[in-house]
């Protein structure tokens, strides 16, 4: 529901006129999928950031189209798989949607882990949550109570109580292996921490898979009565705007080939941003730590972002709640684990040790939203809480440039290293 705020109406009747049946459905499809977005303009970015390397102009440069081209394409990926739950019925139509609705993170993850750079995994995974905690959430209430101001917002508590027990499950999976590290006694050497935080996570991503499937089931078939937007009783002036399509606009197979074809261009877009991240750090004067956890999730999930603050405005916070909350529980018990068992495949030495800043940011946030949450009821103040408390995070990943000991796997490396070095050994 977060991609149909940021749909355009389509208007197809010079495509009507089309003689040929064939030419006619190929414009149609692209008049829905391309230009059937407010976004539609970034879409020139993707080009763009071909045409840069080809010519080899500069990584920056290629690093900032490619973070933008992505904008548009996690949107119409979201798009996209609801347009296949036409086909697919409401349970595999959510599957699906689980599956991708993250598909960005996950790709620039794997892409990151090909090339050894386990931190930019790390950073990026962890921004992802706390931009959704933090900034989505809090400018959602914010914007939310400023166009409500005179009126007290609500919404249904029982599936944010869902997500933060989940969220808090992660959170323990990320401190013990950080812990073992402070317990261990001066005997232990430092390979033998290593090797138990290692084997601690890897077990504990199996764990939070089996839990994030049980989530699934808990929310597509036992208990999906609570992650349906409950409907207002009040008059409300807002409701004929939120509008859900009734039909599909486009075919099956149709929508499948434009989401194969499409999460290849993430693909492709996810390495060049993989590939230029140093260079952008290096020319904008910026660490690695900075652009992974701020950056790429603020432009790469814009989208997503948007939809949530929309619906917030028209009064309308249990999609604004689902979005942000349920894109945070989906990163950090499946996207996270995933990765940690894909390295594991790989022959990579990625564990759940995000250190000692990392991992109290995340609690803090957990913390901090989960307060804010608690009555079931929301103002413009909330929100402005939760948007500071996004901006002082981002200040401390600004200003911090101390690199951390060799063999955590993480550290605020100043610009651009995140190599292999800072892999756990």
């Amino acid at each position: 529901m977060s991609s149909s705020s940021l749909r355009k109406k389509s208007d197809l009747r010079l495509i009507q006129k089309v003689p040929c049946k064939s030419l006619k459905n190929v414009l149609s499809n692209l008049q829905e999928v391309i230009l059937g977005t407010k976004l539609a303009v970034l879409f020139l970015a993707i080009p763009l950031a071909v045409i840069a390397d080809y010519y080899h102009y500069g990584r920056p440069l290629i690093f900032g189209l490619s973070l933008t081209g992505l904008t548009p394409l996690a949107e119409r990926v979201s798009f996209l798989t609801g347009q296949l739950a036409f086909y697919t019925g409401p349970t595999v139509g959510g599957l699906l949607n689980a599956t991708c609705g993250n598909a960005t993170e996950l790709i620039i993850a794997i892409l990151a882990l090909a090339n050894n750079k386990v931190a930019v995994v790390k950073y990026s995974l962890l921004g992802s949550i706390l931009s959704n905690l933090l900034l989505v959430l809090g400018s959602s209430l914010f914007c939310g109570g400023i166009a409500n101001i005179r009126r007290e917002q609500r919404f249904d508590r029982k599936q944010a109580d869902v997500n933060f027990f989940l969220l808090l499950m992660g959170l323990l999976c990320h401190l013990l292996p950080l812990l073992l590290k402070y317990a261990a006694t001066g005997e232990a050497s430092a390979s033998l921490i290593n090797k138990m935080s290692l084997s601690l996570s890897r077990t504990s991503s199996i764990v939070m898979l089996i839990a994030y499937i049980a989530y699934l089931i808990f929310q597509l078939w036992t208990h999906r009565q609570l992650f349906e937007a409950q409907e207002d009783d009040e008059d409300d002036t807002y409701n004929d705007e939120v509008t859900v399509e009734e039909n599909p606009v486009i075919g099956f197979w149709s929508g499948f080939a434009w989401l194969a074809g499409m999460t290849l261009v993430i693909a492709l877009l996810s390495e060049y941003v993989v590939a230029t991240i140093e260079d952008a750090s290096d020319s904008w004067g910026l660490s690695v730590s900075f652009i992974s956890i701020i950056l790429l999730p603020i432009v790469g999930n814009a989208a997503e972002h948007a939809g949530a603050i929309i619906f917030a405005f028209k009064n309308k916070l249990d999609i604004s709640l689902g979005v942000a909350l349920g894109s945070a529980t989906q990163i950090s018990l499946f996207v996270v684990p995933l990765s940690v068992i894909v390295a594991w495949i790989m022959g990579i030495k990625m564990d759940l040790n995000f250190n000692i800043l990392e991992t109290s940011c995340l609690a803090l946030a957990i913390i901090i939203t989960a307060f804010t949450l608690q009555d079931g009821t929301s103002h413009y103040m909330k929100g402005l809480v939760l948007m500071l408390c996004y901006v002082i995070i981002a200040a401390c990943f600004f200003v911090d440039q101390i690199p951390q000991p060799k063999g955590t796997g993480l550290g605020m490396q100043p610009k651009n290293s995140v190599g292999g070095g800072f892999v756990s050994a």
